[in-house]
Formats: structure tokens, sequence, C-alpha cells
């Protein structure tokens, strides 16, 4: 279960925000409890970040446990009942691999993610101790309670170009959050970037890199998934400690949650969440840690 701001959770029926708690499917509407300034988020106020999961070992070569979660229909107005499993791996030179798999016994809609916080520097310094880089070429522009306002953007010429390895400090300051209306609304980094590149051989793009500034750590996400939301710990208050006893302050620590676009059942232009009966939902992220290569 979550602690708080989503800490370490797993994020479902539906990662991300759905505009007013409402969508259409098969021209059927469905209504989700609304828990974020009249908008459902992260599957409505008792999403799986809520759930205890069963917890069992999974086999293979490497360390790995299976997470099970039987949704039933009607949860938090989803329709059907939703078998979801996720898979903890790790793999081959010091990677942690996130599978997920999902199954339903009526139409449905379904956006799956991982609410990591990652700050490399073991919380010394937070993000303005980072760079970023993410790949995409398009971002989605939201109004300011996080809902899409239109097509995908361009990132050029922009605070959301981060094609290039980007120090994340000189972003995050007042003064440039303040400079950038979209920024501004959410008060940091709360955005959705399309991916562009091509999977390699194991279906895998890259979503982002996070490093420190002196490059002595560095995380590498891959995913099969089309976009990756970055969110710069906009809303940490202070209010809760981390594991290692500091507090959670404002930009401490940055989640690169791999998905698909939000809002994406009332935009048919995006790619589809919609999974129905006979058909498996397959999603893999993986973290990779190229310091740790040989270690």
């Amino acid at each position: 279960a979550a602690r708080g701001p989503y800490l370490g959770a797993l994020v479902g029926r539906y990662a991300n925000r759905l505009a007013h708690g409402r969508f259409p499917l098969d021209g059927v509407g469905h209504t989700v409890p609304a828990n974020d300034r009249g908008h459902a988020l992260h599957g409505g106020p008792d999403g799986f970040d809520r759930r205890v999961w069963r917890a069992t070992p999974a086999p293979g070569r490497h360390a790995a446990v299976r997470l099970t979660l039987l949704s039933p229909d009607g949860d938090m107005g989803f329709p059907g009942a939703l078998e979801v499993a996720v898979t903890y791996r790790l793999g081959a030179d010091h990677t942690l691999i996130l599978d997920y798999e999902a199954r339903t016994d009526r139409p449905t809609v379904v956006n799956l993610t991982h609410h990591a916080y990652f700050d490399l520097t073991a919380g010394q310094d937070g993000l303005a101790a980072h760079t970023l880089r993410v790949p995409g070429t398009r971002y989605l522009p939201v109004d300011a309670e996080a809902i899409p306002v239109g097509p995908p953007a361009p990132v050029d010429a922009t605070p959301f170009d981060l094609r290039e390895a980007t120090v994340l400090g000189p972003r995050l300051t007042p003064e440039a959050v303040a400079a950038h209306p979209q920024l501004a609304a959410a008060g940091g980094y709360d955005h959705t970037w399309l991916l562009d590149g091509a999977p390699g051989p194991d279906g895998l793009r890259p979503a982002a890199t996070l490093a420190t500034l002196d490059g002595s750590r560095a995380m590498e996400v891959w995913t099969t998934e089309p976009a990756v939301q970055v969110y710069t710990g906009n809303q940490l208050d202070a209010s809760l400690t981390g594991t290692d006893g500091r507090p959670l302050t404002r930009h401490r620590a940055v989640c690169l949650e791999t998905q698909h676009l939000p809002d994406s059942p009332n935009h048919p232009e995006y790619p589809t969440t919609v999974l129905r009966p006979g058909q498996k939902l397959r999603s893999r992220t993986a973290y990779r840690f190229p310091h740790l290569a040989g270690a």
C-alpha cells in the first residue's frame, strides 16, 4: 500500500488522470470517484496503491517476486473483473525488470505504472544535482488541473526539450518555473512525453536517463509503453520523511512513470487503453544502472 503521495506504489486501474472521473466505453458512460481537483487520479481514492497484493516467488534464474490482485467488476466504477500480475525481477547486469500483465472478463480500460521516486544522490542534494534526458520530441500540454488540453506539442524551444542530458537545477528554480505557464501551473514538471525511439530487439525503447552531475551514478529507463510521465515531486512538502530519515521536500526526487497517455479514454486519437475479454495486457519496464555493470 502507498504512503502519502504514492511513494513506491503500483498504480491502477487507470494511472494518471481521467477528466471529471468520467469516460465512455462502447457507447456506455462510466464514472470513477474524483480524488484530485474534481478528477480521478491513479484509479480514484481507492486505487491499486491502497490494496494488499498477494506475493509469491516467481520462477527463473534470477531473484523475482510476483504480485497478483483481483479487481472486481465495478471496482471504483471500472467495468469488468480484472486480474492483474506484476513481476519484479533482478536481471543480468543489475537490471530491475517490471513485467505487467492483465486480463478482464468485460471490456474495460487499463493503464498501469509504478510510482517510485528516484534520487541518485542518496538524499544529499535533491534534483538540483541531477541531469535528466528524455528522448521524446513531443509532450502533452495540460490545463491548471493537469488535464490534457489538445494534441501533443513539439518540445523545441521549450523547457520540455530534454533530448540532451539537462541539469535540472536551473530548470526548477522559482524563476524558471514561473517563467513558463505549463511549469508554473504544476510547480515543476508533471507532464507526459511521447516516446519516439524505435524499439530494440527486446521490444524496449528508451524513456529516460537520470544521472548525478558527475556521472558517477546513472539510471536508464526502458519500456514498451508509448509515454513517460515525469513528475518532479512538486507536492512534496516535508510532512513525510524518507527511509533515510530526511524530510521529503519539494523537488527532492523524480518519478519516471512509464504509461499510456492521461485521459486516453476521452481522446480516441490517443493510443488505446481498452482491454477486452480474450486479450492479455503485457507491458515491460526495465531500470538499468550502467555504473554498476560488471560490479
